[in-house]
């Protein structure tokens, strides 16, 4: 399997990164928050379901041009936390304006929010995978 690294400048974009960002973990000390960089960066174990989500692999994930960070239903200083990204959305601010906000939308009903400049993300594998110690099963969460 090849190391997956993707760009995203654009909603489509996103999109596309949210959907390899599905089901990643991460601890909340693994967040972080450039200021004076505009960036807000994290390394997390994406599950690889390009492989049928059978691996897990270390990626690294940021986003740049970001004015502030705000967060919901995430208990802070809680840094050895482990939370799941369940996507990557964008809401534009409207009209030529390519800011908006970006949300990173956690299991649980938790959120962090990014109000960018623009979409600057990138999303890249950095390490081999490992064994999965299971998959998520989406559908069983639906229920009838």
């Amino acid at each position: 399997m090849s190391r997956l690294k993707l760009a995203a400048a654009d909603a489509e974009d996103l999109e596309i990164l949210s959907a390899r960002l599905q089901d990643a973990v991460v601890k909340l000390k693994n967040f972080v928050w450039l200021p004076r960089k505009r960036r807000f960066a994290a390394v997390v174990n994406r599950l690889a379901w390009e492989d049928g989500g059978k691996t897990r692999l270390r990626a690294g994930l940021h986003f740049d041009g970001v004015l502030k960070v705000q967060s919901s239903n995430v208990k802070l200083g809680a840094g050895e936390a482990v939370v799941s990204i369940l996507a990557a959305t964008f809401t534009p601010n409207g009209g030529e304006d390519p800011g908006g906000v970006i949300e990173i939308v956690l299991a649980g009903g938790g959120a962090l929010r990014l109000t960018v400049e623009c979409i600057d993300a990138e999303l890249a594998d950095i390490s081999g995978p490992w064994a999965a110690r299971g998959t998520p099963d989406h559908e069983a969460a639906d229920g009838p």
